[in-house]
């Protein structure tokens, strides 16, 4: 959910801060105040292109910032998460367009691509009413509502399992076929194996060959040290640190009556001395276990040797000749059986492909069923919404077949027929934005907001309408504020009194520069601009009390 917008120098807008939260934000003001330029930067916010000329004249730059909630937007906290963006449950973009052209974007404070802006857009905000960038066009989109609506979720997902386990199928058949005679590759297998499993290659034998030859060959030098180290510490002849210990102990022990103090250094030195005593054991069995031998050191040594040949035969390091030898068992088992898994697979495939038209069968139908159902009320819908006559069907276009396709086995397109007696035509080529965002609000309307896109724009749906259908509008958006934020730009009082929250536009002239501000109105001033937008320039008693009647009938 959109949480906050920010826009700087942006068109006539010199400074605006805008917060939002759920339900229905309607957006009025004046003709030519700069109510569209929201859902411009907006649009701008997700990815389209912009020229200098959206930053306001004598400015270095225009600088947009929107702020996303992403409790309600899964899609795009994943998606955020896959492309190590994502910044706890929230989300910043923000986008500058500097006065010569250029312009940058990051997310949640990293540089961002337009194409990455976009990606992320789609998942968050869905905006109606401009041909440009508009969700429902995509023929993907359509076909994920259309699922959605028809509760197909589990139906596709077979269908997608089922193709893709059709493709693994075929991609094992294809390497296998690849390979050709197998015979020269068994031959040359089996000899390389055998003389891999003729050694002991598991790491921890290796890693403890490699500690065996490193004791061995610095025997002299460990020994030696022992020694030394074992006359130092407890040794006969001569001082050592034991009998040291031992004499400093007693001569403090005469005295320690003279000072209790002294009977703690006292134990220190018997623990000292423990530890010395356990350090000459440890010394006497190492120095058991070594042993000058070079017999035993040439055998490591020619081991070693063979292990490295080995290691560089194969490329790999010693501790991974294990594995490289288990790699030419899985091979060899698999190239020996090569002849009959082909002719399995050949049957395997056959029933993958089987599973799939199955499943893909059994979508199509829920499809067909879940498009008669949406068409049917959506255009009771588009009735509704001043277009009398008017008409929505969803067409299912077969797809080819060579390979089962994880999406099924048809396609969708969205139909409109604004006017009785004319042919429907693909949504996408509606050429009125009035009408693409009435039938956009209607499809919406009928789905319930089964899209995931949590929040929805609305530009110019109520283009050409007026009185009661006017009325209908605002009540379907705020049908639809219950499920999905929702913002809507209007200059219908009877849709504007239906939002949970108003902002108005306003412009002004000061030394000859057009500024437009952005105003949140709170109750009384939401009357006023009401009674505005009913009378004009002469705000009569009555014109207040209708405006007054339009926020009372809201229910």
């Amino acid at each position: 959910m959109l949480t906050h917008l920010s826009l700087k120098h942006f068109v006539v807008v010199s400074a605006a801060e805008l917060a939002f939260g759920p339900g229905l934000t309607v957006i009025s003001g004046e003709t030519g105040a700069g109510k569209s330029l929201l859902v411009d930067a907006l649009g701008l916010i997700s990815g389209l292109r912009a020229d200098s000329g959206v930053v306001r004249h004598g400015a270095d730059r225009a600088e947009l910032v929107a702020d996303f909630s992403l409790d309600d937007a899964a899609p795009a906290a994943a998606w955020l998460r896959d492309n190590e963006l994502d910044e706890d449950d929230s989300c910043q973009v923000r986008r500058v367009i500097r006065a010569d052209g250029g312009s940058r974007a990051w997310i949640n404070g990293r540089p961002a691509t337009l194409g990455q802006l976009a990606d992320l857009a789609s998942r968050l905000v869905e905006i109606h009413g401009q041909h440009e960038h508009q969700a429902l066009l995509s023929k993907a989109s359509q076909l994920a509502l259309l699922d959605a609506y028809g509760r197909n979720n589990d139906a596709r997902a077979a269908v997608a399992a089922a193709a893709r386990d059709w493709s693994e199928l075929l991609r094992e058949r294809d390497a296998l076929i690849a390979k050709g005679d197998v015979s020269e590759r068994i031959g040359w297998l089996e000899h390389q194996y055998a003389e891999l499993e003729r050694e002991t290659l598991e790491p921890d034998a290796i890693a403890r060959l490699f500690a065996d030859h490193k004791r061995h060959a610095h025997a002299a030098g460990l020994i030696a040290a022992c020694d030394d180290a074992f006359a130092r510490l407890g040794g006969d002849d001569g001082p050592s640190l034991s009998r040291t210990l031992q004499q400093v102990r007693v001569e403090l022990q005469r005295v320690a009556e003279h000072e209790p103090r002294l009977r703690d250094v006292d134990a220190m030195l018997d623990a000292a001395a423990i530890q010395v005593d356990e350090a000459l054991a440890l010394l006497g069995r190492v120095h058991e276990d070594l042993d000058l031998d070079p017999s035993a050191l040439d055998t490591l040594e020619h081991r070693l040797g063979r292990l490295h040949e080995l290691a560089r035969k194969h490329r790999v390091t010693p501790e991974h000749l294990a594995a490289h030898r288990d790699g030419m068992a899985a091979e060899l088992e698999l190239l020996r059986g090569a002849g009959e898994r082909l002719a399995r697979l050949d049957g395997e495939i056959v029933g993958a492909r089987g599973a799939w038209r199955s499943s893909a069968d059994a979508l199509s139908a829920s499809r067909k069923r879940a498009a008669e159902a949406l068409s049917s009320a959506t255009s009771a819908l588009i009735g509704e919404l001043g277009m009398g006559g008017g008409r929505f069907e969803i067409a299912l276009e077969p797809v080819e077949e060579d390979r089962p396709d994880p999406n099924g086995a048809e396609r969708v397109e969205f139909l409109v027929a604004a006017n009785p007696g004319q042919p429907a035509r693909a949504l996408r080529k509606v050429a009125s934005g009035g009408e693409l965002s009435r039938v956009s609000l209607a499809i919406e309307v009928a789905a319930l907001g089964l899209d995931a896109v949590p929040s929805m724009v609305f530009d110019e749906v109520d283009s050409g309408i007026g009185g009661a259908v006017a009325e209908i509008v605002g009540q379907k958006l705020r049908a639809l504020g219950a499920s999905r934020q929702v913002l809507c730009v209007t200059h219908l009082p009877q849709v504007a009194a239906q939002g949970h929250a108003h902002y108005r536009v306003s412009k002004s002239a000061s030394e000859g520069v057009t500024q437009s501000a952005v105003q949140r109105l709170d109750a009384k001033q939401r009357e006023e601009e009401l009674a505005r937008m009913l009378g004009g320039v002469e705000l009569t008693k009555e014109v207040r009390a209708a405006a007054k009647r339009l926020l009372a009938d809201v229910v």
